[in-house]
């Protein structure tokens, strides 16, 4: 497992680009994003969604004009897993 940390309201850069690349160059079996529960924290969940969908459809693997799930993302052949944790560290949503 690799772990990678960010925070889309103070990090620069698209994360949805950069991860397209990692799962594009790598044989990623499932993704699970643990995230706070607070509203900035859903611009990470929106960017890992796309960076599936696009990665899935660069390489064939992604269903490109199938099902669109809530973020306008094309279902791919990757699980992702959303774990939501509050302020105190206690999990909110797993799933």
């Amino acid at each position: 497992r690799i772990t990678l940390i960010g925070c889309p309201k103070l990090d620069e850069g698209d994360y949805a680009e950069k991860l397209t690349e990692i799962i594009r160059q790598n044989d990623i079996k499932s993704l699970t994003i643990v995230r706070m529960q607070v509203p900035c924290c859903g611009g990470l969940e929106q960017a890992v969604r796309r960076a599936v969908a696009i990665a899935g459809s660069q390489n064939g693997t992604g269903t490109a004009g199938g099902a669109v799930d809530a973020v306008g993302a094309v279902a791919s052949s990757i699980p992702v897993q959303i774990d939501v944790i509050s302020s105190d560290g206690r999990i909110v949503a797993v799933g």
